[in-house]
């Protein structure tokens, strides 16, 4: 009688660890919300999570050719993550993704792995990340896609020209100070699409200061929903040599890749109810190649893009009806830097969350004017629209 106690005392010990575990790293991916777990011993265990955004949109132009006015419903996201642990040391993360499924007509999207890596966390101070998995240097293409503050993250300022979201490489990282200050260093593939002088790996560095509450995870949220005192302050560089060339034609005058970002995050509950406030600067330079007389036909138009964003919001003390509503605003600006002018943009929307279990179930919509410094005759996406989006994610 007390052995089988014992055994069902070790079984219920052994499955917190797993769910402890699963938080654990949850910290690393914020997107990896916890799903249904299975445990295979004390140590090992593998979750499985779907997540999925449905957006109705109606947009001031159907295409780069066609100045129509669209409507759509599609999957912005839709996605399949496997992640767990081997033992204390080891974890693994894999996501299956088919995004932007049913937009502009286009179903049926191919299914393919959008992270796929494996964690090797020897302590809080020193932990290291293989594989495919998000570029470290923008803090909102950090922020957790599922968690964001806002509809959605910048359409450009939040990318890399080369690697975009992911990048497929190594990076150590780590907490020190009580996990008040974080360091990373990435080493990636950056360009890799034969276009390049010479392939050199990209080296991305990152480093933040959290005052308040640590931000101890490998991943931001864009709000913590009021349950944290967040102030955190953050520096990244970003660079690539020999990445482009200055004259394709001749293939000479090589030129490097360098981008750096500063950017902060505030959020604080208060009585009166919970306050958030983000921004960033940033700028992408790659020795001015996207205006050559002769243009490398692959090399992005982000190559010499700046800007920054500063987005807030308030979300009401307590429940608004089932749930907790929040409203938001975001003002953006990108300057792309061509010498056509065309491409600079500001973009100002107001929307709000309606929160009805978290993140795991909630409604958000958004209305936003997008005006173009310049208007682009060839290009209706180039000229002045207006936007309204109203989405519902669902996360189990």
């Amino acid at each position: 009688m007390n052995t089988k106690t014992n055994v069902k005392k070790n079984s219920l010990v052994g499955l917190g660890l797993v769910q402890a575990g699963a938080l654990i790293l949850a910290g690393l991916s914020p997107s990896a919300q916890a799903g249904p777990t299975i445990p295979f011993n004390n140590e090992s265990y593998l979750t499985f999570t779907y997540q999925t955004q449905l957006w109705g949109q109606n947009r001031g132009y159907t295409s780069a050719t066609n100045s129509g006015t669209e409507s759509d419903f599609f999957f912005r996201r839709n996605r399949l993550t496997f992640n767990g642990q081997v033992n204390d040391y080891v974890g693994f993360y894999a996501q299956l993704e088919a995004g932007n499924d049913g937009k502009n007509g286009n179903v049926d999207k191919s299914v393919y792995f959008r992270d796929a890596y494996v964690t090797l966390d020897y302590t809080d101070p020193v932990r290291f990340i293989a594989g495919r998995f998000k570029n470290t240097f923008t803090r909102e293409n950090l922020e957790d896609c599922f968690a964001p503050l806002t509809m959605d993250r910048a359409e450009g300022l939040a990318y890399t020209p080369w690697g975009g979201t992911r990048d497929t490489g190594v990076a150590v990282w780590g907490n020190l100070d009580e996990a008040k200050f974080q360091y990373r260093f990435m080493v990636s593939n950056g360009r890799d699409d034969g276009y390049e002088p010479k392939k050199y790996p990209r080296l991305t560095a990152r480093v933040h200061w959290s005052f308040f509450d640590p931000e101890s995870g490998y991943g931001y949220a864009g709000t913590y929903l009021g349950t944290k005192k967040v102030l955190t302050v953050g520096f990244a560089q970003d660079y690539q040599k020999g990445v482009a060339y200055g004259d394709f034609s001749s293939k000479s005058n090589p030129q490097d890749y360098k981008a750096s970002t500063v950017d902060f995050f505030y959020e604080q509950p208060f009585s009166s109810g919970t306050y958030t406030l983000s921004g960033a600067v940033m700028r992408s330079r790659t020795g001015n190649a996207i205006n050559a007389v002769s243009v490398d036909p692959s090399l992005p138009q982000t190559s010499e893009l700046g800007g920054g964003y500063l987005k807030g919001a308030y979300m009401l003390p307590g429940k608004t009806g089932m749930g907790r509503l929040q409203f938001f605003a975001r003002h953006e600006k990108s300057d792309y830097h061509l010498t056509s002018g065309y491409g600079d943009r500001k973009w100002n929307s107001v929307g709000a969350n309606y929160y009805i279990d978290g993140q795991n179930l909630k409604v958000t919509g958004e209305f936003a004017k997008v005006g173009f410094d310049k208007q682009n005759p060839n290009d209706p996406s180039q000229r002045d629209y207006n936007q309204a989006t109203i989405g519902l994610q669902f996360i189990f």
